[in-house]
């Protein structure tokens, strides 16, 4: 058996089974060992019913009493059974389930794991795990691994899959890591470790496994980074721009003065553009710090060179509002360049025309999604290309260029708030340049922190601001309904919002949907035609509407400090005042004391330290981070040691073996060419 034998090989994976693993992005069997635990459960001794706690997830031996007939609705199939635990009667509840009717005995005695509610003087499980009391004593004490599903898919099916490659003894793992630099970080072997990750004996070996595996991750994107600057140093400046006096006026000629940060970064921008060697450069900075004016600035720039410039943003909502502002700042200060859009749900039609003008250089400044770097869109004389960080201009765009003859300035806009000492190992093959200042004419938002007894109270204050003609954000961290976890789903809450505001224009936003169904619901949002959106994530980044002034976060605890950081950056765009709330379901002091750091500060930067601080070793997983780069495993603020003790190890063996061709190191270099070509494009290396 190899990692990239079909999934197909093992015993009890048919086609059709196949078919609901690859929903999970799960192929080979190699993606199969890849597929990581999402967290573990611990399976604990049964309790007494003294010893019940409302709201938690607990274990009880208990005899089943009776058991209803299953009644049906339009959604559900519902089964009940009697329960009786010790003295006290409880009842279980299953939805669509209803072939456990038979599963259950009367008098039988069974184990039963869920979340228990109160109901008056009786207790209550909703879709409780159930055991024979010998199957839950196999469980006991021991962790299980909880995988990440998909519709179809069951954690048992995961489980008893990987259970098969990992005891088959057929598939080996060969270490590729030096012995001086596995002892020299402490760490686990590679084979032990994707062992223990998925089938730990406990936390501390788990804490290992996972280590090592994170500290893999983080060495190979270094390492392959280090590679693609050094090709890039190589690079001579094909298209040099000298200082134009346009963009000098427009900065000068703005109803606002630029920030003393703003200059400092357009001056190292300006310099880079008429340097000896091809620009790659990121520009951090908070949201609303001004960054987009010095894309614009930029791109002015290398049109008055007689270059062309690309503006590249994730979604097309974003990509039309750039074009816009970008057109009316070229007319209002009678700037001699014209804009033309680029996206994929354009008609043919526009596309074609568009072409033609970024092909026979009638227009210099190009705007769009990924549509901008298509192998059939030939550029004239294209001298710079702007990205956002969700689209970092890797080696495949660049190649997919350097084939028609260009080698464009790379200039890369980050929002995201990875403090200093991080983002210079992640950022390796970039320059980096800090906007570390907002206009003084933004408003900062204000912010609370508050429990579901505030819930009334927010519901009436969004009332009170769409009726001043203003709109709402509502972000949830689930799509649909989920049987593990209690949290806000955007399904469900829309449903439940309309009845609670009837009146309003509620739409639901979430990244299942189509492209062309999220771009129309973000386009009405954006026209004013919604005045609540409730999403998920997605509306993180691709969205910017100055009218809305309330965001509110449900299930506040579940997402990372600078994700929440970054969603409350939707709002305060405008001249109205804004607000954002985080509804915290949980209210444990440590829940408290981390999201009061949003309350205390509208700083991204101050924002990002402080949540590295935060992060207890407990935090492995549950809370959702977010930004321009996603890893299996690793999470580069709460694996931050790990992060820069695989940086340092990088530094170390290039400085010894730059080319990765010694012995010890043949290995290695043979697993960053199969990450390369496996992640390189997932990673935008």
């Amino acid at each position: 058996m190899k990692p990239e034998d079909p999934i197909t090989v093992l015993k009890g994976i048919g086609e059709k089974t196949a078919v609901l693993f690859a929903k999970a992005g799960i192929h080979t069997v190699g993606d199969l060992l890849e597929h990581y635990p999402r967290n573990y459960e611990t399976y604990e001794e049964p309790v007494e019913p003294a010893q019940l706690e409302d709201g938690r997830k607990q274990a009880v031996q208990g005899m089943v009493l009776s058991v209803s007939a299953v009644k049906r609705s339009a959604r559900y199939q519902v089964f009940t059974a009697q329960i009786r635990v010790g003295q006290e009667q409880m009842e279980g509840v299953w939805f669509n389930m209803p072939f456990l009717r038979s599963y259950f005995q009367r008098g039988g005695q069974y184990v039963f794991r869920g979340i228990v509610s109160q109901k008056g003087n009786r207790y209550q499980m909703e879709q409780p795990e159930h055991y024979t009391l010998g199957e839950y004593d196999r469980l006991l004490h021991v962790m299980q691994p909880v995988y990440s599903l998909t519709a179809g898919l069951t954690g048992k099916m995961v489980t008893k899959a990987v259970r098969q490659v990992l005891e088959s003894g057929e598939i080996r793992i060969k270490e590729y890591l030096p012995e001086e630099v596995r002892c020299r970080y402490h760490l686990a072997p590679e084979g032990q470790a994707v062992r223990q990750v998925h089938f730990p004996a406990d936390e501390e070996e788990m804490r290992a496994a996972r280590d090592r595996l994170v500290f893999d991750e983080f060495l190979l994107f270094i390492l392959g980074i280090r590679r693609l600057k050094e090709s890039q140093e190589a690079l001579s400046n094909e298209a040099r721009m000298a200082e134009a006096a346009q963009a000098e006026r427009l900065m000068a000629e703005l109803p606002y003065e630029l920030t003393g940060a703003q200059k400092r970064v357009w001056k190292e921008i300006r310099g880079d553009l008429a340097g000896n060697h091809v620009m790659n450069r990121l520009v951090q900075g908070d949201v609303g710090s001004g960054k987009t004016i010095l894309a614009v600035l930029a791109l002015v720039t290398a049109g008055c060179n007689g270059y062309q410039g690309a503006l590249m943003v994730p979604t097309e909502v974003l990509a039309k509002q750039h074009f816009q502002s970008v057109s009316e700042l070229l007319e209002t200060y009678g700037i001699p360049l014209k804009a033309v859009l680029l996206t994929g749900s354009m008609k043919a039609s526009e596309k074609r025309r568009a072409a033609e003008a970024i092909a026979c250089g009638t227009v210099q400044i190009v705007i769009g999604t990924h549509a901008l770097i298509q192998e059939k869109i030939a550029y004239r004389r294209l001298g710079l290309v702007v990205t956002d960080e969700q689209h970092r201009f890797g080696v495949r765009q660049r190649e997919t260029l350097a084939n028609k003859g260009l080698h464009p300035h790379v200039l890369v806009m980050s929002a995201t708030p990875i403090p200093r000492t991080l983002a210079i190992i992640l950022y390796g093959d970039l320059d980096i340049s800090v906007v570390d200042e907002l206009p003084a004419h933004r408003l900062p938002i204000k912010n609370c922190v508050v429990d579901e007894s505030y819930r009334p109270a927010a519901y009436r204050f969004m009332e009170k601001e769409t009726a001043l003609g203003h709109q709402v954000y509502i972000i949830c961290p689930m799509v649909e309904e989920s049987e593990e976890l209690e949290l806000e789903n955007v399904m469900d809450y829309t449903k439940k919002l309309q009845k609670i505001l009837p009146g309003h224009q509620i739409a639901c936003l979430h990244g299942k949907m189509k492209p062309k169904e999220k771009n129309e619901i973000m386009e009405r949002f954006a026209a004013g035609e919604t005045s609540i959106l409730v999403s998920t994530t997605v509306i993180e980044v691709g969205i910017n509407v100055p009218n809305a002034t309330v965001m509110m976060v449900e299930n506040a605890e579940r997402f990372g400090l600078a994700q929440l950081h970054q969603l409350r950056g939707r709002v305060g765009r405008g001249k109205a005042q804004s607000y954002c709330i985080f509804m915290s379901g949980k209210k444990g002091k440590e829940t408290k004391k981390r999201l009061e750091v949003l309350n205390r500060s509208n700083d991204g930067f101050y924002i990002a330290g402080e949540d590295l601080k935060l992060r207890g070793p407990g935090d492995l997983f549950g809370i959702h981070q977010s930004g321009i780069l996603e890893f299996r495993l690793g999470d580069v603020f709460q694996d931050a040691k790990v992060l820069q003790s695989a940086g340092e190890a990088a530094g170390r063996i290039l400085k010894e073996d730059p080319g990765l061709e010694r012995g010890e190191y043949r290995m290695l270099a043979e697993r960053l060419d199969m990450y390369l070509k496996k992640s390189g494009e997932s990673l935008n290396l």
